[in-house]
């Protein structure tokens, strides 16, 4: 990529498997320096670090839940002792998103999907934004999902959600505007990851038919995107949400 994200210091959360890890990765080899975020799997987080760091990355791996004040508030201080102020903020991690009948939910799991989904992005961008500030710079990239327009159903709790985070990022984009802070979203589609493995296959195919490029996406075609929302180059967009599903989306 031709976007340098050198000098730079860029919050991952949810970084050690997935979309996240794809996003973590093509930062790091584009210069950043990145606070690798877990919750659960010490093993596994450790791996992927590792691997972070073959790619040629740089950073830290930090233990932490995405929706827990006091632990963000430990991670954010933590990598910017070691590392410099967090300038780049991807709100990535996100529970399991089953998919189910209005009647077979209930108000836990839709409370469950916005604390990942709001109420995560909120707490973090709370947590970095006095350093943004006062460096006057910052990119705050949400990850949001394709969902929200395609209205995927059976999906409410996961649909209404994001659509709150989307709506969340707009507003915040219009209020940080004056101070050098883009807030933009990205909506990747169905990427097969770790989580999709047990996936079943029909359903894998169907979606597939759907796509117009005829292949799949990756999770470095999202982290591709974000390091462009975070690059100087995007430096005049902002409250934007950007889908990458090979064309997908109905509008």
């Amino acid at each position: 990529m031709s976007q340098t994200l050198k000098g730079h210091v860029a919050l991952v959360t949810g970084s050690s498997t997935g979309l996240g890890f794809g996003i973590a990765t093509v930062l790091g080899q584009a210069g950043a320096k990145v606070v690798m975020n877990y919750a659960n799997n010490q093993e596994r987080a450790e791996r992927a670090f590792a691997q972070f760091q073959e790619s040629g990355g740089e950073g830290i791996l930090v233990r932490a839940s995405a929706i827990d004040e006091g632990e963000i508030g430990s991670m954010v201080a933590r990598a910017e002792s070691e590392l410099g102020g967090i300038d780049i903020l991807v709100p990535n991690a996100t529970p399991l998103q089953p998919l189910k009948p209005i009647e077979e939910y209930d108000w836990a799991f839709y409370q469950q999907m916005l604390d990942f989904f709001v109420k995560s992005p909120y707490l973090l961008a709370r947590a970095v934004l006095p350093g943004m500030k006062a460096k006057g710079w910052g990119r705050i990239v949400n990850i949001a999902s394709e969902v929200f327009q395609m209205a995927v159903s059976p999906f409410t709790a996961y649909a209404a959600a994001k659509g709150g985070q989307i709506g969340w990022t707009r507003s915040l984009s219009r209020e940080l505007a004056p101070t050098g802070i883009t807030v933009n979203t990205v909506n990747p589609g169905w990427i097969p990851t770790e989580r999709h493995e047990d996936d079943p296959q029909e359903m894998k195919d169907a979606y597939f038919r759907t796509i117009p490029m005829g292949r799949w996406g990756t999770p470095e075609d999202v982290g591709q995107a974000v390091a462009y929302f975070a690059s100087e180059e995007a430096s005049f967009i902002t409250g934007q949400t950007l889908c990458v599903n090979g064309g997908n989306s109905p509008w």
